[in-house]
């Protein structure tokens, strides 16, 4: 199936083309059409399947179509949240490419920096806002902005709102919302809160659900090294200089252990550096900058500060600690498999992560491939109860040390030159 196909105007369609989209994704193959006949939706879909341009695209045609007279210089008729501000810049960046032909005006709004800059694009008006939950109450509360004309309204990475304590400005923001509108509601998981809130939002809606076993974790070429955790550090710099040339995008549990992974980066020269909620927005904001760029090739990030990193052509996705919700597994390796294109994972586990392991084997349906053969392995691990795979240790060939970037070590990545040649561009 091609965008062409989905109904979608040619103004659209040309920016698409131009950024080299040509095929959707499942998510946007499912939405779009819906949403095109102004249905409200509940989406279940994970990082990395197409979700910004599936609410994005139709959001556009509509106004496109309609070819709305501004009512006021700051009332939009579209209102997307969602929780970070890393998050808010890149839906912004991408209505921007999106509407090049449509002349639709976006404008994005965020806290943790001075508001000037945001209320002077306001002042010229905007047809798309792009906040984040408490800079839009602010600014609602200084008039600056006015929720009365909103036709569109979409709450995205709604699971992560809820665990960001983000529900009560939610719901003050569902107060000034006209009830005639097309709501979307996008969450990674769906909990019974998260089904409760977006019975508040939601009339009848459609739903479309992307499973992540169906998504990323598919796509993704997965390795488990079992090692111990004093050994974890060591282990990191083993790969990350063999690796010299990937850009690589490292998890930590929690934002102590961010820091002290960079720290111990730096002692043997690694250029990293840490995103989490203890750094001001300006300081993420330019780690990001320079991640992306490639002037940072070691970025170690908390779950929470990750959303709204999209990163073209990211070689590998290391998992230091391994989360203790399976979901949060999909979310972090499909930093590497984004959209269609395919991807590396790695990730350590000690003997305290068994129980993790089990369970995000269990959610993916799918058993991690060790790698038995590397400088710190942790013979001692005892894995009685992990899904492990069927050929006894013994038995089995141990897997070569990875080394060198996914182009050079094509033993060790099967088929990573067809994946490559089927790769898509990234939306």
């Amino acid at each position: 199936m091609l965008f062409k196909d989905l109904g979608i105007c040619s103004p659209i369609l040309k920016a698409l083309h131009e950024q080299g989209y040509s095929n959707p994704t499942p998510i946007q193959q499912q939405s779009i059409p819906l949403l095109l006949n102004n249905k409200d939706l509940l989406g279940c879909a994970q990082t990395g399947t197409g979700k910004t341009a599936a609410f994005t695209i139709p959001i556009l045609q509509h106004l496109y179509n309609s070819n709305k007279n501004r009512r006021g210089k700051s009332s939009p008729s579209a209102l997307i949240i969602t929780p970070t501000r890393e998050l808010a810049i890149q839906i912004n960046d991408n209505i921007k490419a999106y509407s090049k032909y449509t002349g639709a005006k976006s404008v994005v709004i965020f806290g943790g920096v001075k508001q000037h800059t945001q209320t002077k694009s306001l002042r010229h008006g905007t047809d798309i806002l792009v906040a984040t939950p408490g800079r839009l109450l602010d600014l609602m509360g200084q008039g600056f902005i006015s929720l009365r004309f909103i036709k569109y309204f979409v709450l995205d990475e709604a699971d992560q709102m809820l665990d960001m304590g983000f529900i009560n400005d939610i719901k003050k923001v569902l107060a000034k919302l006209p009830s005639k509108r097309q709501s979307l509601f996008f969450s990674a998981t769906l909990s019974r809160s998260i089904i409760k809130l977006s019975e508040q939002i939601l009339g009848n809606p459609e739903k479309v659900t992307i499973e992540p076993n169906k998504t990323t974790a598919e796509k993704v070429d997965q390795y488990l090294y079992l090692v111990s955790k004093s050994n974890k550090s060591k282990l990191l710099i083993n790969l990350l200089k063999a690796n010299k040339s990937d850009s690589v995008l490292v998890f930590s549990r929690t934002k102590h252990g961010a820091d002290k992974i960079v720290k111990v980066l730096s002692r043997e020269q690694i250029n990293a550096a840490a995103i989490h909620g203890n750094k001001s927005q300006n300081r993420r904001q330019k780690t990001l900058n320079d991640f992306k760029n490639g002037s940072l090739s070691v970025l170690i990030a908390t779950d929470i500060a990750a959303r709204g990193i999209d990163v073209d052509d990211l070689s590998l996705v290391v998992n230091y600690d391994l989360p203790n919700v399976p979901e949060t597994y999909v979310h972090r390796i499909g930093r590497t498999g984004r959209a269609q294109a395919s991807g590396r994972a790695i990730s350590f586990c000690s003997i305290e992560e068994h129980s993790y392991l089990r369970d995000i084997q269990q959610l993916i349906n799918k058993k991690i491939e060790i790698v038995s053969d590397h400088p710190f392995v942790e013979e001692s691990q005892n894995l009685k109860g992990v899904q492990v795979p069927p050929k006894s240790a013994e038995k089995t060939k141990k897997k070569k040390f990875i080394r060198g970037n996914s182009h050079q070590n094509k033993s060790s990545f099967k088929g990573n030159r067809k994946n490559k040649q089927n790769k898509t561009k990234r939306y």
